[in-house]
């Protein structure tokens, strides 16, 4: 990836960071239902994760969208007992998505231990939700990016990050607890309209140097994710303090 595959957007701070992406979110989903009558995103975990959607959440303009008609998805799950606190849907439920008035047949959540016998299966699983309901296209794919450019749940140096051939994959031995996750391959994120890394730090500076300027994808996961129509790097001036 170079620099000119992707539109980096700086903001003052994170705070300024999360307003506007929930604010830029509100508008692309308005955009996908006036095309398709429908809209598809991907949400992510993390502090990002749930600062866009508590800015979502109290955006005056969310109330444009017709939020039975969102389909909602992540990125990547903990795999986890549904309602555990470590869990990223769990997570973005207390950052207010709970209250937009979704409809909970479109809330899309990969099965953990509680449902499903292993990651493995909550990953056909989940697989089998997206051939269901999905659309083939996300219309936004929301991403955070770790400290070492990992992407969703695909590790740098991870032989799960370079799964083909299926939308989503189990993962054991994650570097980051906990060990066992879910999440979608890379041909499947790359299945997005639009694809906004979100991120905030001085000390993510060094992956979005990376992702941004191009690494190779064992290294930097986060460089190899593209949107069929538009990248967004969407960064606070610390995580964007090693782009020169």
């Amino acid at each position: 990836m170079t620099d000119t595959d992707a539109t980096v957007v700086v903001h003052p701070s994170k705070q300024a960071l999360a307003d506007a992406a929930a604010a830029r979110l509100v508008v692309a989903l308005v955009d996908a239902q006036n095309t398709r009558g429908t809209a598809h995103v991907s949400l992510t975990g993390g502090s990002m994760g749930s600062e866009i959607v508590r800015s979502l959440a109290a955006e005056p303009a969310r109330s444009a969208v017709d939020w039975g008609a969102v389909h909602v998805w992540w990125g990547d799950e903990r795999y986890l007992p549904a309602g555990d606190a470590d869990r990223n849907d769990t997570q973005n439920d207390d950052a207010g998505l709970a209250g937009l008035g979704l409809d909970p047949a479109h809330v899309h959540r990969v099965p953990g231990p509680d449902a499903t016998e292993s990651a493995e299966e909550a990953a056909d699983s989940y697989a089998a939700a997206l051939r269901e309901h999905g659309t083939g296209a996300f219309d936004v794919m929301v991403l955070g990016v770790g400290p070492d450019g990992h992407v969703a749940s695909l590790f740098p140096h991870h032989p799960a990050a370079a799964t083909t051939g299926t939308p989503t994959v189990a993962v054991h031995e994650s570097p980051k607890p906990p060990p066992d996750r879910v999440s979608l391959t890379r041909e499947c994120l790359e299945r997005s309209r639009e694809v906004w890394f979100l991120v905030a730090g001085s000390d993510k500076a060094d992956a979005v140097r990376r992702g941004v300027h191009g690494s190779p994808f064992a290294e930097t996961p986060a460089a190899h994710v593209h949107g069929e129509d538009r990248t967004l790097w969407l960064v606070d001036a610390d995580a964007a303090s090693d782009l020169g």
